[in-house]
């Protein structure tokens, strides 16, 4: 009988662990901590002045490009982080209310040009965000062609090497349609970044010179209203985030 008794008592400890790791995320598991609640804006710094743009509605931070905030209106974490892996899921909601002039990113880095050597635009449905990386850095997340995870100030210094330059400009575009959710995993190690998105690296170890800081994690935001004709401006962020996760290295 006693057993018996012993062998139950086990049984249930089996269960009752069991039942928790069913309970983990995979993120849990390999040693990420949760930097969203899914109920609030907790350990986040909400710009002073932005009057509920960002929001939590149904589990996700939404954004709909309309901070009254006077100064920076982008959301920041808390707490400062230096090396870490970073993994964000993120939808756009919708676009700006007007077209915008998008020029092609070529694989070096250059803008595609026309025939008088004048950049290529192609008017466009867009909108446009951001993760902050550490408060000087970004991974860029839009509707350009490009694709999602390009580092715009790298892609931009023309003091920076042609070939650190193309680094910054991602493999393809692996994005998800507007409405349809994305996975982006960052990784930051020093002065180097690699970007996954939705399972394919668009960003190879790229150097990112000036990002061997320490500083918070951010979501961009980006456009807002025009006052002269009230209407959203071209490429505002008009965003959506859940399940952001992040390791210390």
């Amino acid at each position: 009988m006693k057993n018996q008794v012993l062998c139950l008592i086990n049984i249930i400890f089996f269960l009752a662990e069991f039942a928790t790791a069913q309970e983990q995320t995979i993120f849990e598991r390999e040693g990420y901590t949760s930097l969203f609640s899914g109920k609030d804006l907790s350990g986040w710094k909400v710009p002073e002045g932005d009057n509920g743009h960002w929001s939590v509605i149904t589990g996700f931070i939404d954004y709909d490009a309309r901070s009254e905030a006077a100064g920076d209106k982008n959301l920041y974490t808390e707490k400062e982080y230096e090396n870490f892996k970073l993994h964000v899921e993120w939808r756009f909601t919708g676009y700006g209310d007007q077209p915008y002039n998008v020029p092609i990113i070529l694989e070096n880095g250059e803008y595609l040009k026309d025939e008088n050597g004048e950049v290529y635009r192609k008017p466009m449905p867009n909108a446009d965000s951001g993760i902050l990386l550490k408060g000087v850095g970004q991974a860029n997340l839009w509707c350009w062609p490009a694709g999602s995870g390009e580092l715009w100030s790298v892609r931009n210094n023309k003091d920076l090497p042609a070939e650190v330059r193309a680094g910054a400009v991602p493999s393809e575009n692996a994005d998800q349609p507007l409405g349809e959710w994305n996975a982006m995993d960052i990784t930051v190690q020093g002065n180097r970044v690699t970007v996954v998105n939705n399972g394919i690296e668009v960003i190879s170890h790229a150097l990112y010179p000036g990002l061997d800081v320490k500083g918070p994690i951010g979501l961009q935001h980006h456009g807002g209203v025009d006052p002269k004709t009230g209407k959203l401006r071209p490429a505002s962020s008009l965003v959506q985030f859940r399940n952001i996760w992040i390791k210390e290295l």
